[in-house]
């Protein structure tokens, strides 16, 4: 079978982490498939839907590293809906009703209070012609239901195993609103049927949909696709997560600065019995994915963790693939020496910044304990510095002065850093270099 999977966001909000992970998952299945992924436009809601959001999505996903094959709108599909709306209405599987919201309310509430299911009872399906017009006449307009068969729904779900549903217990779903606009169901069916979309991967909250749509496919004469529906991702706490939390929308972790591919490491085994390491490239994380590994329970998305990992794959980064990222934040010029010394110090590739004024700039620094400094600057030695250069130089200090320890290396790395801590000195001194360091030797009380 040729593998074809969609992403099907709507474009009326930021994509947060959850909807990434499924954006993610379905990316990594067509890629190690060697099949297709398609980006879908599910724009039926015109009063929610915005162009901004539209492109926020591909923005977001670019950035991510995902890459799509084909990009479709439902709202350049209309007439494709319509016709199936025709196909259906002549099987008798789309039928007019009427009733309003609040009559609908009013009849939930007390089938609730009766104990009973809350489904719709079809009592539109015992309206006659007349009485059908005499509504009309009042100005009340059909909102169209499909007709679920009271028959055994089955599928293997690739995530959660079998699954079944009796069509009977099942309310029969509203796909065509009073003023002629589609809702969700049908035309994401009639998307998947001329798409040839193979596997539907989405969060498990579309499970009764699920059921609902495999009818609407052996209705439009198609097989249903192969199904996989992922446990819904929960924040630390065991909270959902909204579209709408800020602080989890890849545009504000993109802000604060976590790494695409930490991120995509992490949505990637979140939820399986994998290990979450940081993997460098695209390629490594389409080879070690797998979705038989996806379990049955709710991943809780840690954020330290996803820090932790942000660390570790800065840490790991080639110089080569960060030396265009640090010129577009204004760090030029900035060397390979410069990025071995402080990258295991970062949490975000930002936090270079401060290091790289104190390897490239001219500032000075204050030093409240000045009593080596001068012995330091008689024995400072001649470049040029390798790493070796920092023990034998605090050596020959050590031995001039007396001190050791804290004594001795804390006043030479407030003199040279104006920290208390930071990357090891021994990769950072040759960086930068004699004159720099003379100088803040000397301003410093040497």
């Amino acid at each position: 079978m040729f593998v074809t999977v969609r992403f099907a966001p709507s474009p009326t909000g930021f994509l947060h982490v959850g909807n990434a992970r499924v954006a993610l998952v379905n990316w990594l299945f067509a890629r190690r498939s060697g099949g297709r992924f398609l980006l879908r436009l599910d724009d039926t809601d015109t009063e929610r839907s915005r162009p901004e959001f539209a492109e926020a999505i591909r923005r977001d996903l670019r950035w991510l590293g995902l890459d799509w094959d084909a990009e479709e709108r439902q709202s350049d599909r209309l007439e494709r809906y319509r016709i199936a709306t025709e196909t259906l209405k002549a099987q008798g599987r789309l039928y007019p009703c009427y009733e309003t919201p609040q009559e609908l309310e009013f009849r939930r509430k007390r089938q609730l209070a009766r104990h009973q299911p809350p489904v719709y009872d079809r009592a539109a399906l015992g309206l006659t012609e007349d009485q059908r017009r005499a509504l009309e006449a009042e100005g009340r307009r059909p909102h169209w239901r499909f007709r679920l068969d009271d028959a055994d729904i089955a599928w293997t779900d690739l995530v959660r195993g079998p699954v079944h549903f009796q069509g009977g217990h099942l309310s029969d779903p509203v796909v065509i609103r009073e003023d002629g606009t589609f809702l969700y169901m049908l035309p994401s069916v009639v998307d998947d049927v001329d798409m040839r979309v193979s596997h539907v991967i989405r969060g498990e909250d579309h499970v009764a949909n699920t059921a609902v749509q495999v009818q609407m496919f052996e209705a439009l004469g198609t097989p249903p696709p192969t199904f996989a529906h992922l446990p819904l991702m929960t924040d630390i706490g065991g909270e959902g997560l909204s579209k709408r939390l800020g602080s989890l929308s890849l545009a504000d972790l993109r802000e604060q600065g976590v790494e695409a591919l930490a991120l995509a490491s992490y949505l990637a085994h979140l939820g399986t019995s994998d290990a979450i390491e940081p993997q460098t490239t695209h390629e490594a994380l389409i080879a070690g994915f797998e979705l038989s590994h996806c379990g049955r329970a709710s991943p809780k998305f840690d954020a330290e963790q996803l820090w932790r990992l942000n660390e570790k794959l800065l840490h790991a980064l080639p110089f080569t693939t960060v030396a265009p990222r640090l010129a577009a934040l204004g760090l030029a010029p900035a060397e390979e020496v410069f990025w071995e010394a402080v990258r295991p110090n970062l949490r975000r590739l930002a936090d270079a910044a401060p290091w790289h004024g104190v390897c490239y700039g001219e500032a000075t620094f204050a030093v409240l304990d000045q009593a080596p400094l001068k012995e330091a600057i008689a024995l400072l030695p001649p470049e040029p510095w390798s790493q070796e250069t920092w023990k034998a130089w605090t050596q020959a200090v050590s031995a001039a002065t007396g001190r050791k320890g804290k004594a001795l290396f804390l006043p030479l790395r407030q003199a040279l850093t104006g920290q208390d801590h930071g990357p090891e000195l021994k990769a950072l001194l040759p960086v930068i270099g004699r004159d720099r360091a003379l100088a803040r030797l000397t301003a410093s009380g040497g």
